[in-house]
């Protein structure tokens, strides 16, 4: 009697596993294995989906508005606005790419691909911002080519030498800086998010230290720069805090810094377009030095030269 309830239960057993296995069969073939992983595995659908909708529809803006920036850019013939155009244009698509193969980073065999991947991306990013900085840091002495070249000589060296010392700590000592394990942090990889994020922050902090000084009249008149700053200091030291804390263990840091990535990689380019580009490509006929002098005296930027 034993042996024959056994014999059923085994039977039962069976019968379900393979009910199982057909249902995910069909789930397979319905989703497609790689599509789940794609949209659910890693990160999680949400983060996933953030990401990939945020950078494919600032590419599609760009794409919709190219005719329109293409001829202004001609008509204009402005060196400057036309190399951080293209860049901008490489960039994005980076970005697309990073954003849309985030299960890459948790796929076995995938690892190399996508420490490549993030290692151009960010570097990409990286160009802008610094460029962008240094180009503005130069006031109203920052027109023409020369202008252009010192400041994309000065950033290339920059973000050159960042980007070597990245694949130094990638493929020479096998740092994991790209591929965030909760299960298994890496404190070395940790420490140098530190230092990378303390750097940006002290950037931006002297930066915005400089507009409250009597230095202020060397920055460009224009209050979306200091905006910018402001944004770009504040996502810089809540990265600074939470590699801090993930690299004494915190779980909670680990979320932070993960919020912090899909923040930069969701936001910052539209937020450099939108800050410095777009009124380029909207004003026709008036003159964006004059726009931006009057936006700034009447913010009260020149009023202490009248005491």
């Amino acid at each position: 009697m034993r042996s024959l309830e056994e014999a059923l239960e085994s039977a039962v057993s069976v019968t379900r596993r393979g009910d199982a296995n057909s249902a995910a069969a069909v789930g397979g073939n319905f989703v497609g294995p790689n599509m789940y992983g794609w949209l659910f595995e890693c990160h999680g659908f949400w983060h996933n989906v953030l990401l990939i909708a945020s950078s494919l529809a600032f590419a599609l803006y760009l794409a919709v508005q190219a005719r329109k920036s293409f001829s202004k850019l001609s008509s204009g013939r402005s060196s400057i606005m036309i190399a951080y155009y293209g860049c901008l244009w490489l960039v994005s698509l980076l970005n697309l790419t990073w954003c849309s193969l985030q299960a890459w980073e948790c796929s076995p065999g995938k690892e190399v691909a996508w420490n490549i991947l993030s290692l151009f991306t960010t570097s990409g990013m990286l160009f802008l911002e610094v460029s962008l900085v240094a180009f503005l840091l130069q006031g109203n002495s920052a027109s023409g080519l020369h202008a252009l070249t010192r400041t994309f000589v000065v950033s290339g060296l920059i973000v050159g030498l960042d980007l070597f010392l990245k694949a130094i700590y990638l493929f020479a000592f096998g740092i994991p800086l790209f591929i965030d394990d909760i299960e298994n942090p890496h404190k070395v990889k940790w420490g140098l998010w530190v230092v990378h994020q303390l750097v940006l922050t002290a950037v931006y902090g002297s930066i915005l230290f400089m507009y409250h000084s009597r230095w202020r009249e060397r920055l460009p008149a224009r209050p979306a720069f200091y905006r910018y700053v402001i944004i770009m200091l504040i996502m810089n030291a809540l990265a600074l805090f939470a590699c801090g804390l993930t690299g004494n263990g915190a779980g909670f840091g680990l979320w932070l810094y993960g919020a912090t990535i899909v923040c930069y990689h969701a936001f910052y380019l539209p937020l450099l377009y939108f800050t410095f580009l777009a009124d380029f490509f909207q004003e026709e006929d008036l003159q964006l030095e004059n726009v931006y002098y009057s936006e700034m005296k009447d913010a009260g930027f020149f009023d202490g030269d009248w005491e």
